[in-house]
């Protein structure tokens, strides 16, 4: 992929980004392409009423960084959607950041598929999920058309 194209496509998700689930949640992202991205998040915010980070949040975090791969991966003009994902929730995280590295399974025309190990800040394993993307050269049903002709794909973070 074109690193202009690629940045281009970065840029539009950080700023589609702005007053949504991503920055309500404090996701930042550290690096991005179609086959990788990696991102973190707060536990802090994020917990459950025990004080430990949300199974709910870990979802949040792994579509988020899911979704930027499979945009990066359809390209400009195109759309992407999760419509599955599953997680493991193996360990408990209480403080700091997690980190979520996004690893693509399969990039095809229709389908790309990303595993997401999100780790704490001690390096160890909190959850593994699998996310499933759909790509479309069309807006998905009550979507909303992007700037203009040229703009990169809107990701829809949570649709799944």
């Amino acid at each position: 992929m074109d690193q202009d194209i690629a940045q281009r496509i970065r840029e539009a998700f950080l700023a589609g980004s702005k007053d949504t689930l991503v920055e309500r949640m404090g996701i930042t992202i550290v690096e991005a392409s179609p086959q990788r991205v990696v991102g973190t998040m707060p536990v802090a915010g994020n917990t459950q009423p025990y004080g430990l980070l949300h199974g709910g949040a870990s979802c949040v975090l792994a579509e988020t960084l899911g979704s930027l791969g499979s945009a990066l991966h359809a390209g400009v003009d195109r759309f992407t959607v999760g419509i599955e994902i599953s997680a493991t929730h193996h360990r408990a995280a209480s403080a700091g950041l997690v980190t979520g590295v996004a690893t693509r399974l399969h990039g095809g025309r229709t389908i790309s598929t990303y595993e997401i190990v999100i780790s704490d800040d001690r390096g160890r394993r909190v959850c593994t999920a699998r996310l499933t993307c759909l790509l479309s050269d069309r807006i998905p049903s009550q979507g909303t058309a992007p700037a203009t002709a040229t703009s990169p794909p809107p990701t829809t973070p949570g649709a799944a």
